[in-house]
């Protein structure tokens, strides 16, 4: 029989391998151990690439995502199944084609859609042009940082136009898009080192909020709502220490989707919250109040950067975020 000895060298175990580094464990990174981790990445990794990048600060643009555009090319209208998806809605849903309405063969939900598909597809082309202004505007601005650089919520719709019309200017575009359990992908106009995609809703609105130096606000839905009452309301309550320019584009829309008026005359809000934003309805007119308010706020006296600074340098930024880092403003 074998001895203790023999016995003990017969059970010795395999030798192990290395143990995962903490950062590289997967497994702990996905748990909800890991979740702060996962918070602090997504304020982290994108500040770096905003300092790389040279971004100072951003012109946001707001909007539905679920029409698609009247292209010049195809001139095809459609309705999205949800929200970024990639996927179209049920076809009894779609608007109506041009045939059908001629011939009347056409349910009203169809009619109707095809109508307010049209009424958006100029919307697109209001954001697209728009955004080329401000981006063609802002490429003149000397110091050593992007200034009032368009983002959007990286999906399609308006937010495509707002990134496709910044591109076609030969700007840089931000695009800060959310992964969603259904179908998505980024528009294709998004600046590739500015392409974010975000799990935590708080921390791409954290992004929206404090490299926003003005917003613009598109006829949209559930999600457009929710982020420009966000930013109004951090704005009404001064937790921005610094002044943003809200336009909220196409009048007549939101005059009908909420009764600003109304909720002055319940007291819900004060009437001086009306000074809170301005409407307008032509790129002209809005591309006129961000100019005077991005101005006046900050670029007039010492919210300028010196024009010693010259044109924005092609390479990426040393990583000296005091010197060339994104312009966030801490809360008051």
């Amino acid at each position: 029989m074998p001895n203790e000895l023999e016995r003990a060298v017969e059970t010795e175990p395999e030798p192990l391998e290395s143990a995962p580094l903490a950062y590289e464990n997967s497994a702990f990174l996905d748990s909800p151990d890991g979740r702060s981790f996962r918070i602090m990445a997504e304020y982290a990794e994108p500040m770096a690439r905003f300092r790389r990048e040279r971004i100072q600060d951003t012109v946001v643009f707001f909007g539905s995502a679920r029409f698609r555009a009247l292209d010049v090319t195809n001139k095809e209208l459609e309705l999205l199944d949800n929200s970024y998806a990639a996927r179209r809605a049920p076809e009894a849903e779609q608007p109506a084609t041009v045939d059908e309405l001629a011939s009347g063969e056409t349910t009203e939900l169809r009619r109707n859609r095809a109508e307010a598909a049209v009424e958006m597809a100029r919307f697109y082309e209001d954001a697209r042009t728009l955004a080329r202004m401000v981006t063609e505007w802002a490429k003149t601005l000397p110091g050593r940082r992007h200034r009032f650089v368009v983002t959007s919520g990286g999906g399609p719709g308006i937010m495509e136009a707002a990134n496709r019309g910044a591109w076609e200017a030969g700007g840089k575009t931000i695009g800060l898009n959310i992964k969603l359990p259904f179908e998505q992908y980024p528009n294709p106009y998004i600046t590739p080192e500015l392409n974010f995609n975000f799990h935590y809703f708080f921390m791409r609105k954290y992004w929206f909020a404090y490299l926003a130096k003005a917003l613009v606000v598109f006829p949209g839905g559930f999600g457009t709502l929710d982020e420009m009452f966000e930013l109004l309301t951090l704005d009404q309550t001064h937790k921005l220490a610094k002044k943003i320019t809200v336009v909220v584009y196409g009048s007549s829309y939101w005059k009908q989707v909420v009764n600003m008026d109304m909720l002055v005359e319940k007291g819900a809000i004060s009437p001086k919250d009306l000074d809170l934003f301005q409407f307008a309805d032509t790129p002209e007119d809005a591309f006129r109040i961000l100019k005077d308010g991005l101005t006046r706020y900050h670029l007039d006296g010492a919210a300028a950067e010196p024009a010693a600074g010259g044109p924005v340098p092609d390479e990426p930024a040393p990583s000296a975020e005091e010197l060339l880092g994104p312009g966030i403003t801490p809360t008051r």
